[in-house]
């Protein structure tokens, strides 16, 4: 049976690392401060960033999937994942940075609300962000930031200026990722390619009498990366999310198929829904008209 930290607050993995916190509700750890530590595989119920220094592959973990690690890359982790490496008693020395923090500490601040928006928290580790030296620099300097503000004595301003940080933390790890997505164009098409061969397998094997309408998580199961990265990417490729080129792509086949005489109950089932008022309401949202409104219209030669 793994060994497995329980990180119910920050102080639970700063402990386990050497250091003792100043704050309850937040954490900031300079690994070549505290070096060498032992390895944890931690479940989380706190927020973390781990800014990965120059070490070589580590073996950590996700879920059950593996890291395909590389220095210098930044892993974010929400409550509720499990994450890291189980203790084997091996000593390891370490040069990135960590924050953890509570999701109390943003209480009454607008990020309490936005951070659900951050799909980066849900990525697999395998797809943590391989920052840039100027953008390394710069996230290293808001931990100082961080370390610096705990240094002063307890106030009532002090919650929101550190949540201040971490917001600002948040912002600029968005923009590095939206310019990964970016800089890998040649990944990004290749990863649309896969999932229009995906959709089209799918459909050419009746998958969907079987199991009902491809899902996301389906896809990104397939794929061997988490539904939010995927959504991501496509959202960075096509402008329209994971979801939506599912609905349009399920909506082509609906179309060629009442364009071939079949009705639109007899096309629903065909396609994996469970029922044709579900159909008919995707169908709607999609084209905005219905499908009885698109066969009239095309019988019409409109």
């Amino acid at each position: 049976m793994s060994k497995i930290l329980k990180v119910n607050k920050p102080s639970d993995y700063s402990s386990w690392v050497g250091q003792k916190d100043s704050h309850d509700l937040i954490s900031i750890i300079n690994y070549s401060e505290l070096s060498p530590v032992r390895h944890s595989l931690n479940n989380y119920n706190v927020y973390g960033l781990f800014l990965q220094g120059n070490e070589e592959d580590l073996g950590l973990v996700y879920g059950s999937g593996k890291y395909d690690y590389s220095a210098g890359t930044l892993i974010c982790v929400a409550p509720g994942q499990i994450g890291g490496k189980e203790d084997n008693g091996e000593l390891v020395n370490l040069t990135g940075w960590a924050v953890l923090f509570h999701p109390d500490i943003l209480q009454g601040t607008g990020l309490e609300k936005d951070i659900k928006d951050f799909s980066f928290f849900d990525y697999r580790i395998n797809e943590a962000l391989h920052m840039t030296d100027e953008e390394r620099e710069v996230m290293v300097g808001l931990f100082r930031q961080v370390e610096n503000e705990l240094k002063f004595p307890s106030d009532s301003m002090q919650n929101r200026i550190i949540a201040g940080f971490i917001n600002l933390m948040l912002r600029y790890a968005q923009r590095f990722y939206n310019r990964q997505f970016i800089s890998r164009t040649v990944l990004n098409n290749d990863i649309l390619t896969r999932f229009e061969k995906l959709l089209k397998e799918y459909f050419e094997n009746n998958r969907q009498l079987r199991d009902g309408v491809p899902t996301v998580q389906h896809c990104a199961e397939q794929l061997n990366m988490s539904p939010s990265y995927l959504s991501d990417v496509i959202k960075k490729t096509t402008g329209e999310t994971a979801n939506h080129y599912i609905k349009q792509y399920v909506i082509q086949l609906a179309k060629n198929r009442l364009v071939a005489g079949m009705n639109s109950s007899e096309v629903a089932y065909s396609l994996g829904f469970e029922y044709p008022q579900h159909f008919s309401r995707t169908f709607k949202k999609i084209t905005g008209e219905t499908p009885s409104k698109y066969c009239e219209r095309r019988l019409n030669g409109k």
